[in-house]
């Protein structure tokens, strides 16, 4: 992957290429991420891709990920990885009050780029993935806010222990899930900070399994 001054970079460049700006500044590309200043100069210090807004950019532009991330030539790539859709809400937050978006429209088709695919589980199983975002730091420093989540809506049984993306009364969460010995679920944050929760399963709704996850773990 390229280093974050190059993407930058490259971002610039192709904002450059709208004609509506001559020279382009770090807060035009913070504007076309729908970054704060604050935020978008935090994020370039510490070296860290805000990966959802970046899909987001992309797919307005109709850009290829691969080519800003990874500086492929999108020619070359024709063949393999237009064949590789998945299902991506950007405007659902996976957290506290998230809620649920099994009837949400509001989707868009995210490229899947070839080493991703086995992690999918194949291609034949790529209908039954979706990618949504985390927003917060609970399960830091597994998930971290900004890290795009891929779920497996196929595998909804908790009693295997894992990561899944599930709905209460209180809304959409991504949890570790363990199953005890009474028959209840432990549901877990990995971030220590937050106190595990004990549920029947009567109390949440399974959306499905988190498969992998596309972002930068620090």
């Amino acid at each position: 992957m390229l280093a974050v001054p190059e993407i930058i970079e490259k971002l610039k460049d192709i904002i450059s290429k709208d004609g509506k700006l001559g020279k382009v500044f770090d807060k035009d590309v913070a504007g076309a991420l729908d970054l704060s200043q604050v935020n978008f100069a935090t994020m370039k210090n510490r070296g860290k891709i805000p990966f959802s807004n970046i899909l987001d950019f992309c797919a307005r532009k109709k850009i290829s990920i691969n080519w800003l991330l990874y500086n492929q030539n999108p020619g070359s790539l024709v063949d393999s990885t237009d064949k590789y859709w998945i299902r991506y809400y950007p405007e659902v937050r996976v957290s506290a009050g998230g809620g649920a978006y099994e009837n949400d429209d509001e989707y868009e088709s995210l490229e899947v780029p070839p080493y991703f695919i086995n992690m999918l589980g194949g291609k034949e199983n790529l209908k039954n993935i979706e990618a949504i975002n985390v927003v917060g730091d609970s399960m830091e420093p597994t998930l971290n806010s900004d890290n795009v989540i891929f779920i497996d809506k196929t595998k909804k049984d908790a009693s295997r222990d894992g990561i899944y993306a599930f709905t209460t009364n209180h809304g959409l969460f991504v949890k570790r899930i363990q199953k005890r010995v009474d028959g209840k679920l432990d549901v877990i944050s990995d971030n220590k900070d937050y106190p595990k929760q004990v549920l029947d399963n009567s109390e949440l709704n399974i959306v499905g399994k988190v498969v992998s996850t596309f972002g930068m773990i620090y």
